[in-house]
């Protein structure tokens, strides 16, 4: 498929190779406020239901979250918060969370959104670092916030009962919509701000501009083939947090552009996840590997009819095929495909076309093609020149979906975005003769043996095959003679009797001899992040520290 590949005439560093999307580029309002954007179609479906509470079972319809998030927005103002100003979401997944994410945005406002299980220092530090002059959150977490709301003069809210020194969330959702002025705003204005370590270091808040999250959500689900991803008979499942930009951009903005049905569910729990799958015959369920993994391992699915399931989208964290295969199973009428994104990139660079209106075949462990209106090229880590099909180099992207630049931290921006424009990703990756996408590892992640790269998701993948192994993480450690080493850490699947041994056997059956674990060490659980991905710092501190079996 050579005519998607654009080549640029040669430059000092060789020929540019540039890759684009399966899917011809498609005209994308991105002059609109991200609001304006959203409901622009409400119309067709203002009377359908928007949001479902599965705790409660309240449904709000298009119209009730158009007019509600409109009420937000005066309340906003009233409460001081000006345009520009940013509020905090320290919340599970609820309604309240979009209605207040919706009237910052009618505001002019800029949302940053924390896991509400942060420590009061975590909290504290990026209410700080965002200069954030509200926060809305449930009582259950507002304490976290007392110290910071006295000494700051913050203002806290909480959406259920709260206590006698935190604001209520109907003072912004009674307000009168009437009264709400129309806010003129730039499509370079921020109006999300999640926080990300990006390739490395610590979190910083990444700039997300109305233009840029326009963009990729029509990227995702605008066009000629309206049915990549959502429609509006769909019904989605949201499980995961919306804090994140996953389930922000992919599963809300998405769902709300296209009129669909979101089912929210507060926290991750498999049977009440299979009930509700049952109950509201779910269409859409955007997953991680956990969770595909705690679906996939899970006895109780042949208890429920999940033939509803046309979709299962995993991302986040690399699937590997043998768990793309064993989750295939539980759902009978479902496709499973990959997508692949970053905070700082929008957060989709590519995705699985096999859910269009003519499908393409996906092959195993493919992200898919790269998304419209955007440009890829792998690049030599170490000399930064541009790399052919089925070479494996950093993956960068450009267009006008990825960030406007990290807050306050003009040399990260400039390390992360070049002056051509292309956002470097730090995740190794190629591009096949089929110009689909895949994901080796993350730059710092791949362990080098001997100058031989070991990839920890491909030994990850093997591991999570074992039947008595539930989950495991891969990462490499120090070795004079070799440089790098892999070891495995390792959780056994409930009554099971597994060594080190066992697995170590296990794995040299299937691999190079260079991929050989060195050591394997059992812990109770995996660390991961609230998106899925492993966090393999922590691991490698342990390890420092003289973790032992």
């Amino acid at each position: 498929m050579e005519s998607n590949q654009q080549q640029t005439p040669a430059t000092s560093a060789g020929e540019e190779f540039i890759f684009r999307s399966k899917l011809p580029d498609i005209d994308i309002p991105d002059h609109l406020p991200l609001h304006s954007y959203i409901f622009q179609n409400i119309s067709n479906h203002a009377t359908r239901p928007c949001l479902i509470n599965s705790v409660t079972g309240e449904v709000y319809t298009y119209a009730d979250v158009h007019l509600t998030a409109r009420r937000v927005a005066y309340g906003l103002d009233k409460l001081g918060i000006r345009q520009g100003d940013v509020i905090m979401l320290l919340l599970p997944n609820c309604p309240q969370f979009v209605l207040a994410f919706l009237g910052a945005s009618f505001r002019g406002a800029i949302a940053t959104a924390a896991n509400p299980f942060f420590t009061p220092a975590e909290v504290a530090k990026q209410a700080k670092a965002s200069g954030a002059k509200l926060v809305i959150t449930q009582a259950a977490f507002a304490d976290k916030l007392k110290d910071l709301a006295a000494d700051d003069s913050l203002k806290v809210m909480c959406v259920d009962s709260p206590p006698d020194w935190c604001l209520h969330f109907s003072q912004l959702t009674e307000s009168d919509d009437s009264a709400v002025e129309e806010v003129e705003i730039s499509s370079d204005d921020v109006v999300a701000l999640p926080y990300s370590s990006g390739t490395t270091g610590l979190p910083k808040g990444v700039m997300l501009t109305h233009k840029g999250l326009v963009t990729s959500v029509a990227q995702q689900v605008d066009g000629e083939n309206p049915n990549l991803y959502f429609n509006s008979e769909d019904v989605i499942l949201c499980v995961l947090p919306m804090f994140h930009i996953y389930a922000l951009n992919s599963i809300m903005l998405c769902g709300l552009r296209v009129g669909a049905a979101i089912l929210i569910m507060p926290k991750f729990e498999i049977g009440p996840l299979l009930e509700l799958i049952q109950r509201y015959r779910v269409t859409i369920a955007p997953m991680v590997p956990p969770v595909v993994l705690a679906i996939a391992k899970s006895p109780d699915t042949e208890k429920y009819d999940l033939s509803s399931i046309r979709m299962l989208k995993s991302g986040a964290a690399p699937l590997g095929k043998e768990l793309e295969d064993a989750v295939g199973n539980k759902f009978p009428n479902a496709r499973l495909g990959q997508g692949y994104g970053m905070t700082e990139a929008g957060p989709v660079l590519s995705m699985c076309l096999a859910f269009a209106k003519e499908p393409f075949e996906i092959k195993a462990g493919s992200c898919g093609t790269v998304v419209r209106n955007a440009e890829m090229k792998i690049v030599d880590p170490d000399t930064g020149s541009s790399l052919p099909r089925n070479q494996r180099g950093e993956i960068c992207i450009r267009g006008h979906q990825i960030m406007k630049g990290y807050l306050n931290d003009p040399e990260s921006t400039s390390r992360t975005i070049d002056q051509q424009g292309w956002l470097h990703t730090g995740d190794i990756g190629y591009i096949d003769d089929d110009d689909e996408l895949f994901i080796v590892d993350r730059l710092k992640e791949i362990i080098k043996y001997k100058g031989f790269q070991v990839a920890p998701a491909e030994l990850e993948a093997l591991l999570i095959a074992h039947p008595e192994i539930s989950d495991a993480a891969v990462v490499g450690i120090k070795d004079e003679l070799a440089g790098e080493i892999p070891v495995a850490f390792v959780v056994k699947s409930a009554n099971f009797e597994l060594t080190e041994d066992r697995i170590k056997q296990y794995i040299s059956r299937q691999v190079v001899f260079y991929k050989r674990l060195s050591r394997v060490f059992f812990r109770e659980t995996i660390p991961k992040a609230p998106s899925g991905k492993i966090l393999r710092k922590n691991l490698r501190a342990e390890l420092a520290n003289g973790f032992q079996n």
